[in-house]
């Protein structure tokens, strides 16, 4: 029996997953189903509006001390990339910087579980204001970025910038699946086929992150 299952014992820290856009939360099922503990927040669009939604969230009482995981999709950009990889930061950066991600081998071999058959590719994730095409992502890439996407690092810096419980380091991951990549750009013929496919796999992710949440060393309440 766990500590979290034994009677008496503490409970487990929350989890904040967030994401962007109002498709990227049906894929998660809208929040429903979700394991006790565990909201789904639809941030908006951008690394502004995801910034303001998740300081805000974390606000509430119910979210002190939470895990912050920032999900959805992302544009790949390794050449051989296809639409539903999926991409684990080991660091999400922006201007500001990098943020370390927490137990990112541990996301990847659950991401690997529950989405058996796709690729799951480790490293850094890079935000942007706007969407990346062409010789940008050429530039992300040899920056040293395996994937770009708008509100990833603001999310996590946003869960940065409060403690987490105890006062400790707020938990933090970021998973991405990508929906178009260098062979596979947005404007380009089979661009719904890509999305299709990424939102199948988002849709299988949601017990991966609670199998991360479960399994990282986290602070309890």
């Amino acid at each position: 029996m766990s500590a979290a299952a034994r009677p008496g014992a503490p409970a487990a820290a929350p989890l904040l997953v967030a994401c962007a856009l109002r498709i990227e939360r049906a894929a998660l099922g809208g929040g429903r189903g979700a394991p006790p503990g565990t909201t789904v927040l639809r941030t908006g669009m951008g690394p502004r509006a995801a910034e303001r939604a998740v300081v805000r969230a974390l606000a509430a009482p119910e979210l002190a001390g939470a895990a912050v995981l920032a999900t959805g999709f992302c544009a790949g950009l390794v050449p051989g990339m296809h639409p539903g990889d999926l991409v684990v930061a080991e660091e999400a950066r922006d201007p500001r910087g990098a943020v370390p991600c927490t137990g990112a081998g541990r996301l990847a071999e659950a991401l690997a579980r529950a989405a058996p058959g796709r690729t799951v590719h480790t490293g850094v994730l890079t935000g942007s204001d706007h969407v990346v095409r062409g010789q940008e992502r050429a530039r992300l890439r040899a920056g040293g970025a395996i994937g770009v996407d708008m509100e990833s690092a603001a999310t996590l810096w946003a869960a940065t910038r409060t403690a987490g419980p105890g006062g400790g380091i707020r938990p933090v991951a970021a998973v991405r699946v990508v929906v178009d990549a260098p062979e596979h750009e947005l404007v380009r013929i089979g661009t719904l086929r890509g999305g299709i496919s990424a939102f199948r796999v988002l849709r299988a992710l949601l017990p991966a992150f609670h199998d991360w949440h479960r399994s990282s060393p986290l602070p309890r309440r």
